[in-house]
């Protein structure tokens, strides 16, 4: 059993207003966003583009309804800008989030990513693949990341991601291989290893005592099919419902549950499904992956 303590159950905005296609749930306040999210049975959230810009307004927000921050999604461009500018930003965030008590950060390498270009197909090869000196470069930046993250009391969880430059099982190992494993975590997300053709019970298995933070991300492998039929984008791909909540796509997650479980994971189990708000109600769907967790879990 997890330790109720230890593990906290959140719930990303991104099912509310998309991040990367803002047009999707504009309709959706910050406030109802929060609002629902608690109404749902989470007690976090992570940072989506509506929420205020003040620590202080942040945290009365979510104090009212008992939530709070557990990480915030960075963009890293350690091979295509000097390290320097990536860690100016990273102080930033890293001082933001410090004021709302959060201890972990997400970070992305977006470096070249396709993953917000609407007209790239996502799974035809189109991403970017490093070489032998980015790579070095890549994972040296992550390690003086990751010892700033350490020493202001946070983990950087580092998220693998479909159209990155980290993308499969393969490129997530040398990853963890080439980085600190007292600086550097991984932000394990099933949906992301389940789109790149990937097991993402065999990829925890052997990482899992360095997860620092977990995506609960369900996927519709059919949506995927048509990915690959119709050559779309990651952004239409979304549209077009390839990701939804624990309980409602073709992940299994009992095992990975099991996983977590016996290696005494302790942090943060965040639902994050990027869906149209218009297809895919957001309370509706939060209750229902709630609902999953608990019946999964006893969580």
């Amino acid at each position: 059993m997890f330790n109720k303590d230890k593990v906290f159950l959140g719930i990303a905005p991104i099912g509310w207003c998309n991040d990367d296609m803002p047009e999707l749930g504009a309709e959706n306040t910050f406030q109802q966003t929060v609002s629902e999210m608690a109404l749902a049975g989470f007690t976090g959230c992570e940072i989506g583009n509506k929420y205020p810009s003040d620590p202080v307004e942040l945290k009365k927000a979510l104090d009212l309804r008992g939530m709070r921050i557990a990480s915030r999604w960075f963009s890293s461009f350690l091979i295509a800008k000097p390290y320097e500018e990536t860690e100016r930003e990273f102080i930033k965030e890293l001082e933001f989030l410090a004021a709302v008590g959060a201890n972990r950060i997400n970070v992305s390498e977006q470096s070249y990513s396709i993953q917000g270009q609407v007209d790239t197909p996502v799974l035809d090869d189109k991403k970017y693949v490093m070489n032998e000196e980015e790579w070095k470069n890549f994972t040296e930046g992550l390690n003086k990341l990751g010892k700033i993250a350490k020493d202001k009391g946070f983990k950087l969880c580092f998220h693998h991601h479909m159209g990155t430059a980290v993308q499969t099982a393969a490129e997530t190992a040398k990853m963890m291989e080439m980085t600190d494993p007292d600086l550097v975590f991984l932000c394990y997300d099933t949906g992301h290893f389940t789109f790149a053709g990937e097991s993402p019970l065999e990829v925890l298995k052997k990482y899992v005592d360095r997860v620092g933070h977990v995506h609960l991300k369900d996927m519709r492998l059919s949506v995927v099919e048509e990915v690959k039929k119709n050559h779309w984008s990651f952004l239409t791909a979304v549209r077009n419902g390839s990701f939804t909540v624990p309980g409602d796509g073709d992940v299994d997650f009992d095992p990975i549950f099991k996983v977590l479980e016996e290696a005494n994971y302790e942090g943060w189990l965040l639902v994050e499904a990027e869906q149209d708000p218009a297809k895919a109600n957001p309370l509706e769907y939060a209750i229902k992956a709630r609902n999953y967790i608990r019946e999964h879990t006893g969580l």
